[in-house]
């Protein structure tokens, strides 16, 4: 089912929090942020196909098996991660994981269209989960915590047939009691998929390993310069961790909270 588009200009700021029993469970996690409050996304663009296929490129020139993959620092830091919160990452592998193991193997990645594409060059590239998503439909807030169990979630595709979150596992919930992802990053709702259009979008980049925030860094700076590139113009990126752990999106930034 189609959403209905996002309208930029009327929608007002956007607390992130990232829950403080997550950060006492997964001390180590790094959640960055860019608002991209207007932005026209279209189906196709040639530098972000080339992105995208050079870094698909690279992960087949590097020969990484599917053992290879999962001892990658990122990637063995968010399978502890998941561990930590009681998901068991074999069956439910973090974003980063999946993108691997498939272009690993020789696969080329579905093209969606520019913005998930250029998320999922990134997301190569750094080996971090890199999503977009369409916040639209979101007001006031939205957090990364440990669901209550009650949260409704629109499965990707199949809004209708909805899903409750298991109690304990992390979700990103808005104020309404929507989940809009499944055991943390594995999953992404309906809700917040990014489609073509003018959309009002929420790029996350995150990570879980020692070190992770150098490369969270890196890979918001590369996603402003192909943002600026598509004629969007994102906010400054904000970074939220453990210290820092809300900040406000979508209006004139805190000093104190923007890197």
């Amino acid at each position: 089912m189609e959403t209905s588009p996002s309208r930029p200009g009327l929608a007002g700021a956007l607390t992130v929090t990232i829950d403080a029993r997550l950060g006492e469970r997964v001390p180590g996690y790094v959640l960055g942020l860019i608002a991209v409050p207007d932005v026209d996304v279209v189906r196709e663009s040639e530098k972000v196909d080339a992105r995208l296929t050079a870094a698909e490129d690279a992960l087949h020139a590097a020969g990484l098996s599917k053992a290879d993959v999962s001892a990658l620092p990122a990637i063995a830091a968010w399978r502890d991660a998941y561990r930590t919160v009681d998901v068991n990452p074999n069956k439910f592998p973090c974003a980063a994981e999946s993108v691997l193991r498939r272009v690993a193997k020789g696969d080329r990645l579905p093209r969606i269209n520019a913005l998930v594409d250029l998320c999922n060059a990134v997301s190569l590239d750094s080996r971090l989960p890199v999503a977009s998503c369409d916040v639209g439909d979101i007001q006031g807030e939205l957090e990364v915590r440990l669901a209550y169990g009650n949260e409704v979630f629109a499965p990707l595709g199949a809004p209708g047939a909805t899903e409750t979150p298991d109690p304990g596992e992390v979700v990103y919930a808005d104020g309404q009691g929507r989940a809009h992802s499944r055991r943390w990053n594995w999953r992404q709702g309906d809700v917040v998929k990014t489609d073509v259009g003018r959309r009002r979008l929420l790029l996350t980049v995150e990570s879980a390993h020692e070190g992770g925030r150098a490369v969270v860094d890196e890979a918001l700076d590369r996603l402003v310069v192909a943002l600026t590139e598509l004629g969007a113009e994102p906010g400054r990126p904000l970074v939220l961790d453990r210290t820092a752990p809300s900040g406000e999106l979508f209006t004139a930034p805190s000093a104190a909270t923007v890197r």
